[in-house]
């Protein structure tokens, strides 16, 4: 979308709804103009109108809708030291949806427009209040579905990522001056750097890439919960452990195998984390058509698994423990993330102990509930400590870019390791910082800065 950083723009910043407040956002070059006629202060407070530094002042607003002056308080950026990097103001005013609408009506008929979706951040990026990683963080804020990906979003916002990349780049370019040097006084024998100095220069700014390329292979999008899949042999306490975790009776228990005949999936706060329950039909060969769309079901949602609880009942006849305990080694030779509970253990009949990593649960009396819960919260924290800072929208945005600056700079330390030339370590080290300078936002289009800000919401 065309933006024209002249206009001066408005939206509502706060939630739809009544509330006991609402904020009116206002950014552009003629905001301390349009407010002039509308916003007036107390006569002990000063005068706002030619204030330079940020403040927050108490006052009143008028408006054409509304007979009656508005209590309203301005907070006035009149500097480019602002949010959007422009003169801009916010109006925190009574939550009241006509209230709210006759503010923005006034302000578009004193010439202000209407703000597009995400355009307040998209001038903060233009203006060069913050990088492209850090406006995808706003969103990831915004759209945070549990504590660690609010912590994430706020890490990207606080720039932790962008600093990291912005120090690679300038020892880069630090690298690539100091080669390109050298390569000016080839005749004269000069060495700017050393062979050993480039190796391990390059090896640590690949490794740094690495760690990057193989988080952002394995995000998604903010906003996407991890999922906990319940799995195991029929009738082996998968529902009732799954009402029990969610306090409800979503899924239909009964005494006969089989009866789960689809996936059911509910969101279940554990801990810090809003994960995706799904309890699936237990696994059987059959030639049933139904039953076998069932296990297809099953089989879509394990492989979409972020943690897998196998659920191996207490009381499992014999005759089904080998063809159990090879289903189980299938999923552990697969690399899911598995984690063994032995349910119904008050049916249990005989004095064999679980296994050590197992976790005896009776799902209908309570017992080992809160082990189980524990142990679902550490193996979900365990996965955050194997990823990064960066956000799901961001790695989709940079997997690319990434991965093409991991190959280059592969490329120009194996060339150094084999002295082929400090010319090839050049020409691989401008791409290696053409691709970072996608990733930062210094370099991009129109139609990537819309696909992005698109999925803001509009006032931010």
């Amino acid at each position: 979308m065309p933006i024209d950083l002249q206009d001066t723009i408005t939206a509502t910043a706060s939630p739809p709804g009544a509330s006991l407040r609402g904020i009116v956002r206002i950014s552009g070059p003629e905001t301390r103009q349009l407010l002039a006629g509308m916003f007036t202060t107390p006569p002990d407070t000063g005068d706002w109108h030619s204030a330079t530094l940020p403040r927050r002042w108490p006052g009143t607003l008028r408006i054409s809708a509304f007979c009656q002056p508005l209590p309203a308080a301005l907070f006035f950026w009149p500097t480019q030291r602002s949010y959007t990097g422009q003169t801009m103001a916010e109006l925190h005013l009574p939550g009241s949806e006509p209230v709210l609408e006759g503010v923005l009506e006034e302000l578009c008929r004193r010439g202000a427009r209407l703000a597009r979706r995400g355009e307040f951040t998209m001038r903060a990026f233009l203006n060069g209040r913050m990088d492209l990683l850090q406006a995808e963080a706003v969103h990831g804020v915004i759209q945070a579905a549990d504590h660690d990906e609010l912590q994430r979003a706020l890490g990207q916002l606080g720039g932790g990522i962008t600093g990291n990349l912005r120090m690679l780049r300038t020892d880069l370019i630090g690298l690539l001056g100091d080669l390109e040097a050298g390569l000016d006084f080839v005749d004269e024998d000069i060495e700017f750097v050393s062979n050993e100095e480039i190796r391990r220069r390059l090896g640590a700014a690949l490794q740094l890439i690495q760690s990057l390329v193989s988080d952002a292979a394995s995000r998604l999008p903010a906003g996407h919960r991890r999922r906990i899949v319940l799995a195991g042999l029929p009738n082996a306490g998968k529902s009732t452990l799954f009402n029990r975790l969610t306090g409800s009776q979503r899924a239909i228990v009964s005494p006969t195998a089989g009866t789960t005949r689809d996936y059911v999936s509910t969101p279940v706060i554990l801990g810090n984390f809003t994960v995706d329950l799904v309890d699936t039909a237990g696994w059987e060969d059959t030639a049933d058509s139904i039953l076998s769309r069932a296990q297809e079901f099953r089989q879509e949602q394990i492989d979409a698994a972020d943690l897998i609880v196998w659920c191996r009942a207490a009381d499992l006849p014999t005759e089904q423990r080998a063809a159990e305990s090879q289903l189980h080694r299938q999923l552990q030779n697969r690399g899911f993330d598995l984690l063994t509970v032995k349910t119904r253990s008050d049916l249990e009949t005989t004095a064999t102990p679980a296994p050590a990593e197992d976790i005896a649960i009776s799902a209908a009396t309570g017992a080992g509930l809160t082990a189980l819960t524990e142990r679902l919260v550490r193996a979900l924290e365990r996965g955050n400590q194997a990823r990064s800072e960066l956000l799901g929208t961001s790695a989709v945005r940079c997997r690319e870019s990434l991965q093409r600056a991991h190959t280059c700079l592969s490329q120009a330390l194996q060339a150094a390791v084999d002295r082929r030339g400090d010319e090839l370590i050049s020409l691989e080290l401008r791409q290696t910082l053409r691709e970072l300078q996608i990733v930062l936002g210094e370099v991009y289009t129109d139609d990537l800065l819309d696909h992005i800000f698109s999925h803001f919401c509009i006032g931010k």
